[in-house]
């Protein structure tokens, strides 16, 4: 109960700002309470246990440090994240090196932002041996990444351990051509809702889409040899102009020009959603659903409130089939379980 109260006061003021949001706006049911996860984690849990008292401002340095030269790298870390947590729950299993891991697989293999994760890990190891997990060093260096983004800073739960086996086989990764019903389902199945499914596809506002993940928007919509009817004619044009019909150079382009070149948090996600200028399917059909819809416009109007509706969404996220306690490991390299670490003896 103490860890509950703990949890419940460092984010009384995104939960409050969203009951009064979802009371009004008619969706109740939002995700305005805790991160659904009945193993809750720890807030300063290092400090705490006198391990790693400093893990923050250590991973905090690091990650100021790579950001200054590559602000690419906060979208590489928030893919990195979900890719991590919506699979098999947040246990750095994806980091994981080998045959048939989810690393390996073709379907992670735009996934990038590994050498920093690496890179903080023997910075700890170092400083703290064998106390900080890697599932945690992911967790926070996301949230630093998109605060230097322009996002707020949240507070973030410790006391996660490491996966000790990673298999490509777990990955399901949804469309980006589904309907916001498919995409609502998804996310419900990972025990996640409705604010957690708008909020967190508002991340695209500083990332790339490739043309292979909306051509059929461009070209053949559900097999009809014409243009999606909901994208903006403008849009149509510029975008076939950048992706060319049966060209083999599938090239990425920003959700956002405006912010996502510049990797910039921003809001500008929504507007483009209302504006039917969005580039894949699902993240347009959210304008159609009516709790989906009502989010959307919520988003669209305001900055803060979309900055706390984050804040709140990839906390939850971060708690998803954590391991704790005696559970998994605290690995000393991220990419291998200790037992298949070529350098511990």
């Amino acid at each position: 109960m103490e860890k509950y109260s703990e949890i419940l006061l460092l984010l009384l003021p995104i939960l409050m700002s969203f009951v009064a949001v979802s009371l009004n706006a008619g969706y109740a049911n939002a995700a305005v309470f805790l991160p659904p996860e009945d193993k809750p984690l720890v807030r300063h849990y290092y400090k705490k246990l006198n391990t790693c008292a400093n893990v923050e401002p250590f991973v905090q340095h690091q990650v100021k440090l790579y950001w200054d030269k590559d602000k690419t790298i906060t979208a590489k870390l928030l893919k990195l994240l979900y890719a991590d947590c919506m699979v098999n729950g947040c246990d750095a299993s994806v980091l994981l090196t080998g045959p048939n891991t989810e690393r390996n697989s073709s379907k992670n293999a735009r996934l990038d932002g590994y050498l920093l994760i690496d890179k903080i890990k023997k910075v700890l190891e170092i400083r703290c041996p064998r106390a900080v997990s890697c599932a945690d060093i992911l967790n926070l260096a996301v949230r630093d990444a998109v605060h230097y983004a322009g996002a707020p800073s949240y507070p973030v739960f410790l006391g996660r351990r490491d996966g000790v086996e990673s298999k490509a086989e777990w990955i399901d990764y949804p469309s980006p051509s589904m309907s916001w019903e498919e995409g609502l389902a998804y996310f419900e199945s990972k025990n996640l809702d409705v604010q957690d499914f708008v909020t967190l596809l508002g991340a695209h506002t500083m990332g790339q889409a490739h043309c292979s993940s909306f051509y059929n928007r461009l070209y053949d919509f559900k097999g009809t040899g014409k243009p999606d009817p909901s994208m903006k004619r403008s849009v149509l044009v510029k975008l076939r102009d950048q992706c060319p019909k049966n060209s083999k150079n599938d090239s990425p382009v920003y959700f956002t020009e405006e912010y996502g070149s510049n990797y910039t948090f921003s809001n500008k996600f929504y507007t483009k959603v209302l504006a039917h200028e969005s580039l894949v399917r699902v993240d347009q059909q959210l304008s159609y659903g009516g709790d989906t819809g009502e989010l959307v416009d919520e988003y669209a109007k305001s900055l803060e409130q979309f900055r706390r509706g984050f804040a709140l969404s990839i906390s939850r996220m971060g708690g998803l089939k954590v391991l704790t306690g005696k559970n998994g490991e605290i690995r000393q390299d991220c990419k291998f379980t200790n037992k298949n670490n070529p350098n511990i003896n």
